[in-house]
């Protein structure tokens, strides 16, 4: 098994490694590809103790043009971060990390069951889940800022590695991902991926809000969509609405230790900048629940906080799509000092929590279950997380 989860890994190293040899030969000619495996050929030798080729790769790049330095170091660059997302594709498809040894890492939904025969509760499982409170804090450091465009352009490669590895019953699908695979990999080619500045505390808080954006915002309703499955498995009953085991804080553009470019002027644009990143990000889900909470079932006290209209849900969520639309403009007005002279903004958790919360009770009241703990709970629980206080 394990020879061929490592046959996955290589596989896809080579299929990014294939396309970004293609990208780069139509981009400055076969004959500069050449060279790069002439250097690859040379340090892959040298490293197997081959004295003779490590003197010879000294040599070979010390005759270098120097305009080949860049574009020689580019492309390097890149390969090694095609191959890291390979790896962390590999990773989180087989659950294979490197800290353990294959076959031994611990499986929640295994944690639990040896718990319950050690004699726990269900009760005692589900409150030490609610009372757990792991602390996972952003930050950033100027050699792991990577431009916000690539962050994205990596992401996208690795669903299409997905696509491509799933597609053996629809392989016009694989066909299009290979395309689209391509398309990303000359994307990221020729996209600058140096900086000419050194980046500023305010440059590090936006890749971690790339972070937020691209992986932690579906990351943690996917994380606790997985343990509501497992409780209710094990224990019978859902972790705690309010309950959020795994929290994130944040140092980026507040860590003053050391930095005099940390300033009080630097983390209140950071702050600034994450009001208005919270609220693009909610507005999105927001948008989404409205769309799809179109029933009219209601429980009282949504009716009564909605009024006398056909849909409830949408009105209660049209209201507070207002009031966060606002708060995106407040945050903007701020962050380019100008007067903000909009409507009423979001200036605390509860007044975007509650809504939400009435929205779920209602749901669960009717007996639409099923949609409740849908899209509507996995919004629910980035406000407990991400917003915890």
């Amino acid at each position: 098994m394990s020879h061929d989860l490592h046959e996955s890994l290589r596989d896809n190293v080579r299929i990014l490694g294939d396309s970004l040899g293609r990208t780069i030969a139509d981009d400055l000619g076969q004959a500069f590809v050449d060279k790069i495996e002439t250097i690859r050929a040379h340090a892959k030798r040298g490293r197997q103790g081959d004295s003779l080729q490590q003197r010879e790769l000294i040599e070979y790049l010390r005759e270098l043009p120097e305009r080949d330095l860049l574009p020689v170091t580019r492309a390097f660059n890149q390969f090694l971060n095609l191959a890291n997302i390979a790896e962390q594709h590999y990773r989180a498809r087989f659950r294979r990390v490197e800290d353990y040894k294959p076959g031994s890492q611990p499986v929640l939904g295994e944690l639990l069951a040896r718990a319950q025969q050690a004699g726990n509760s269900p009760r005692k499982l589900v409150e030490t889940l609610a009372n757990m409170r792991v602390e996972l804090v952003l930050t950033a450091h100027p050699t792991e800022v990577i431009r916000r465009t690539l962050i994205q352009k990596y992401d996208a490669i690795d669903e299409c590695l997905t696509a491509i590895e799933s597609s053996d019953d629809y392989p016009e699908r694989g066909t299009r991902a290979q395309g689209r695979l391509e398309e990303l990999i000359s994307q990221a080619w020729h996209t600058d991926e140096i900086r000419h500045e050194r980046p500023t505390p305010v440059d590090e808080a936006k890749w971690g809000f790339a972070v937020i954006e691209n992986s932690l915002w579906q990351a943690v309703p996917d994380f606790h969509r997985d343990l509501d499955n497992l409780l209710l498995d094990t224990a019978g009953e859902r972790l705690p609405l309010d309950a959020a085991p795994i929290r994130y804080a944040s140092w980026m553009g507040g860590d003053r230790d050391g930095n005099p470019n940390v300033t009080a002027k630097v983390t209140r644009e950071v702050l600034l900048l994450g009001r208005w990143m919270a609220a693009d990000l909610y507005l999105r889900d927001l948008e989404q629940l409205k769309t799809e909470l179109s029933m009219w079932k209601a429980n009282s006290a949504l009716k009564a906080e909605a009024g006398d209209v056909a849909e409830p849900y949408r009105e209660v969520l049209k209201r507070l799509l207002a009031r966060m639309e606002s708060t995106r403009d407040w945050a903007k007005a701020e962050l380019e000092g100008h007067n903000y002279n909009g409507g009423p903004i979001i200036e605390t958790r509860d007044q975007l929590y509650s809504p939400l919360l009435a929205c779920y009770r209602s749901l669960c009241d009717v007996g639409l279950d099923t949609i409740a703990n849908g899209a509507l709970l996995d919004t629910l629980r980035r406000v407990a997380v991400l917003a915890s206080p």
